[in-house]
């Protein structure tokens, strides 16, 4: 299968706190914290998706010791890159200098681990040797900045991993349960004049009860898989890098798992939800400030719209 070679991570500059946004809405630092955990996020405002996602990728690709030149394949996981056509990866792809195929792939929130569970079939195939993953989201633009209920839990970001042929993939799984009731985000203008139905803004709508409570289920339940299929415990995961969408959701999954809390890094605080830029910007984090050890076992783990769900396990190899 893979070893991760190197990761980076790429965000906004601007920082907006739970304070600026209660200038905006209906809402509190004290709510938004209670709530979420989320204490600030970065949103985007002269920063473009691709110079964000090409500064993630840039960065993995030092980290790993990589040239682009050196690449076999580009997945860019994200629900909105720069164009419809062509796909985000390919403007990475020329951006960043490299000649190998690339394509995005959409499972909103699971994207990273969709397209790690990808690249794991490239190398089954023996078709690749390094690869670039990068997941990005720019949810700022897709938000409905009136909602309350929405706009206090998203930001901007995401990150980048480098790939390179190893066996420190333990176990992946992802899940789909079809639906586009409690969390979507319509197209948006149609520029058909034939087009009989009535157009929808392209902003987020969530039934946050029911994601909380679909949530809150995969998480236990599919790291306790992953862990099971890669022939491990609970005991023997050194480090847990969640979804960082609600700290609530994390806290329980910690206790219905019973691994210590400690061991899942967070920090859903400073960026918010970003969708599936989350992991990645986690994983970079977690792995520079020296918190991630040689021979560690990671679990991952990530839901979100479709509904899907993503969770691996892997050995730690990296220096």
């Amino acid at each position: 299968m893979f070893s991760i070679l190197g990761t980076g991570k790429a965000v906004p500059d601007y920082v907006m706190t739970n304070d600026e946004l209660s200038t905006m809405v209906e809402t509190n630092d004290e709510w938004i914290r209670t709530r979420t955990g989320i204490e600030e996020r970065r949103i985007c405002k002269s920063e473009t998706i691709t110079e964000l996602t090409v500064k993630a990728a840039n960065a993995a690709l030092e980290n790993a010791g990589v040239a682009p030149e050196e690449l076999d394949l580009i997945i860019c996981s994200t629900m909105r890159g720069e164009n419809l056509t062509p796909s985000q990866a390919c403007v990475i792809q020329k951006e960043i200098g490299a000649s190998c195929p690339a394509f995005d792939v959409n499972a909103a929130c699971s994207g990273f681990i969709y397209a790690l569970d990808i690249a794991a079939g490239y190398y089954a195939r023996k078709k690749v040797k390094k690869v670039l993953i990068v997941s990005m989201d720019n949810l700022s633009n897709i938000t409905d900045w009136t909602d309350r209920s929405t706009c206090v839990l998203f930001g901007d970001g995401g990150g980048a991993a480098v790939l390179g042929e190893g066996d420190d993939l333990l176990a992946i799984n992802l899940t789909a349960e079809g639906n586009d009731t409690v969390l979507r985000i319509p197209h948006g203008t149609n520029s058909s004049p034939f087009y009989e139905h009535e157009e929808e803004k392209a902003v987020l709508f969530m039934a946050g009860n029911e994601v909380y409570k679909f949530a809150v289920n995969a998480m236990a339940t599919q790291i306790k898989k992953s862990v099971e299929d890669a022939g491990l415990t609970l005991d023997d995961v050194d480090c847990v890098i969640p979804h960082q969408a609600n700290i609530r959701i994390i806290n329980t999954a910690a206790k219905n798992l019973a691994i210590p809390r400690e061991k899942f890094f967070c920090n859903v605080q400073h960026y918010g939800n970003t969708s599936s830029g989350s992991v990645p910007i986690a994983l970079d984090e977690a792995a520079r400030s020296g918190l991630l050890k040689k021979g560690d076992i990671i679990a991952m783990c990530a839901f979100g719209g479709g509904l899907t769900t993503g969770s691996c396990v892997i050995r730690w190899s990296k220096d």
